[in-house]
């Protein structure tokens, strides 16, 4: 016990605190470690095409549509980016003249415009009600399966 105390004592104060903060975000972002298998491999998994993902989608009927509804989502996404991004950039622009403050507001809008994309396409494609995580998690086992098959 005076042991692990002593330990304690010579940690530095930012030290104690980065593991805490360490262990918080962890706890929080757990979900990345769904994806470490795939990540973190040896030899990493080939690029997969268009065709590669609707055949997934055709042969599992759980997984296959909600996969199919998240990468219909991209497209909100990806429009609302546009909108956002032109339109900020065209009023900073009238109103500043400043090139630096169109191309931030480009940047931010673009940020703002994903971000409103992604919200319009969960209530419009209801994804709220989808694991959508699940699904890319299955592909990706579904793609290593087919990949390892053809070794």
């Amino acid at each position: 016990m005076g042991e692990s105390s002593a330990t304690e004592s010579q940690k530095s104060f930012f030290k104690k605190h980065w593991e805490g903060y360490k262990e918080f975000w962890g706890e929080r972002f757990s979900f990345l470690e769904n994806y470490t298998k795939f990540t973190k491999r040896d030899k990493p998994l080939p690029s997969w095409s268009s065709s590669d993902v609707e055949e997934f989608i055709a042969t599992d009927p759980v997984h296959g549509p909600a996969l199919k509804s998240a990468r219909e989502a991209v497209n909100f996404a990806v429009t609302g980016s546009v909108i956002g991004a032109v339109s900020t950039a065209g009023v900073a622009w009238k109103y500043s003249r400043s090139l630096h403050g169109a191309g931030l507001s480009f940047a931010a809008g673009a940020v703002f415009g994903w971000t409103f994309g992604q919200e319009i396409a969960n209530h419009w494609l209801q994804l709220y009600r989808l694991d959508t995580l699940a699904a890319q998690t299955k592909f990706m086992e579904w793609w290593e399966r087919k990949n390892e098959g053809r070794s």
